[in-house]
C-alpha cells in the first residue's frame, strides 16, 4: 500500500532527519519525495510504500504525529488512494 505524508511548520534543523529515519526504523521506502521552503515555512510532500513495512498506516501516523508535535511541525498521513479521491477535478 502506497501513501501521501505532508509536513508543514517553521523550517528547522532535522525535519527530514527525522521522518526519514522513522520511516527507514519501520521498513517504509520512501517512493518519491518533495520539500520547499516558502517565506520560511517548510513544506514536504512524500509518497511511501507500506508492503515491506513493520507496522501499518494508523501505527506510524500516530508515531509521526507524536514526533512532529515534539518539533512543532504538523504531519499528515493518508492512503495514496484516499488523498488522490480528496484531490481529483
Amino acid at each position: 500500500m502506497k501513501a501521501i505524508i505532508t509536513v508543514v511548520g517553521s523550517d528547522k534543523v532535522g525535519i527530514i532527519a527525522k521522518v526519514s529515519a522513522y520511516l527507514a526504523e519501520k521498513s517504509i521506502n520512501i517512493v518519491d519525495i518533495t520539500q520547499t521552503i516558502l517565506s520560511g515555512n517548510f513544506v514536504m510532500m512524500m509518497m511511501v510504500d507500506f508492503e515491506k513495512s513493520s507496522t501499518d498506516i494508523d501505527g506510524a501516523r500516530k508515531d509521526l504525529t507524536e514526533t512532529c508535535r515534539n518539533m512543532g511541525v504538523e504531519i499528515n498521513l493518508m492512503s495514496e488512494k484516499v488523498f488522490s479521491e480528496m484531490h481529483r477535478i
